[in-house]
């Protein structure tokens, strides 16, 4: 590094920065190159080069003269107190960049612990997760104890301020570095945070706030859900201890199979199997539905493999527009028969000598095991 380097450039902006901009970067900075947390070499000179730059162009004044005259403007900058300077909060700004807040002030109370998330495995059928349902599951959860209402304290007696952080659910420490003092805050390892001891812990729940229960719920499972999906239940999981927050309940969605459609997104498929007679001379075929009896499709004359009839509607709703639904594609499928009767023979042969087509001759019934 070099001690003439451009304070704008020291802090990655722009000459035209505002305040705000570069205070940002002096943060950002500031954790990533600070000896106690940077591992590399030139971490300490790296570190004062940051701060000298801040020094200068966080005050308005000073990066004024900066501007106009150069380092030669800001002579003092960098020299003696390494978090003095006019425009720098000191400690403070240091304390700010590191964890996210001034020094002093009343200290923050952690929140009791959220509860655990649940999952729940729900096994519906493929018309359901077509159409939408209602299904009532059990399932085991911690709830909160009746006895004590959550505090875990026992009926009578009540939580008291934590002794060793005084309620504060903090500890904080105070060391000296070459660059000035550093706090580390802790949470309080004898109340985990919460700022509160339970003295006399409840009998029922000993002091979690919390008991193991069956619980019963009715989920409403959308229209268009698919294998795999998710639906998410807040405040439905665990309760936390003592007091916390509900976690969420997750139902995992898993779908069965249906005997003759299959799925892609929002369209169903389904393979029609036709002789060669019906795709040639045409037919009517019954094609099964989700959401009724099955409706009655028209085979045209001379249907080819593959072709496709695609019935609008008939699908699968959107899940999240459940008044739009796909369509169900009817693929029809010409089956070849492997096997054959005298007659049914000697009538294709008979087609064949008609078409000009040339077939195998007497060694057709023994290919065909006749």
């Amino acid at each position: 590094m070099t001690a003439e380097r451009d304070f704008y450039e020291v802090l990655g902006v722009e000459r035209g920065a505002s305040e705000a901009d570069i205070k940002r970067a002096f943060r950002k900075l500031a954790q990533q190159w600070h000896p106690d947390v940077s591992k590399e070499p030139a971490s300490d000179a790296r570190f004062k080069e940051i701060n000298e730059a801040y020094q200068v162009l966080g005050d308005p004044q000073r990066r004024q003269q900066y501007d106009m005259f150069g380092r030669a403007g800001v002579s003092g900058a960098g020299g003696g107190d390494p978090f003095g300077g006019a425009g720098f909060g000191g400690f403070s700004d240091i304390f700010d960049a590191f964890f996210g807040g001034a020094m002093g002030g009343q200290a923050r109370r952690a929140r009791p612990q959220t509860g655990a998330d649940l999952r729940y495995d729900l096994r519906i059928t493929f018309e359901e997760a077509v159409l939408g349902c209602e299904k009532e599951i059990e399932f085991p959860v911690l709830s909160r104890c009746d006895t004590c209402g959550g505090t875990g304290a026992k009926p009578g007696s009540t939580p008291s301020t934590c002794p060793q952080c005084n309620g504060r659910g903090e500890i904080r420490s105070v060391r000296q570095t070459m660059l000035g003092q550093m706090v580390n805050v802790q949470p309080c390892p004898r109340c985990h945070g919460e700022g509160r001891t339970v003295d006399t812990p409840c009998e029922t729940c000993h002091g979690e706030g919390r008991t193991q229960r069956q619980r019963t719920l009715r989920v409403s499972i959308p229209a268009g859900i698919d294998e795999g999906h998710q639906v998410r239940l807040s405040n439905e999981g665990e309760v936390g201890p003592r007091g916390g927050a509900p976690g969420s309940l997750y139902v995992a969605v898993h779908v069965a199979d249906h005997p003759s459609l299959t799925r892609e997104g929002t369209e169903l498929f389904y393979e029609a199997d036709l002789s060669i007679a019906q795709a040639a001379l045409g037919t009517k075929l019954k094609v099964p539905v989700v959401d009724g009896e099955p409706v009655d499709v028209d085979i045209r004359p001379g249907t080819q493999p593959g072709t496709e009839i695609r019935l609008r509607g008939k699908g699968v709703p959107h899940l999240r527009r459940p008044n739009q639904r796909g369509d169900l594609h009817v693929i029809a499928n010409v089956v070849v028969p492997t096997k054959l009767s005298k007659h049914q023979r000697e009538l294709l042969e008979a087609f064949a000598k008609e078409s000009g087509e040339s077939v195998a001759g007497g060694g057709l019934r023994e290919k065909l095991g006749l």
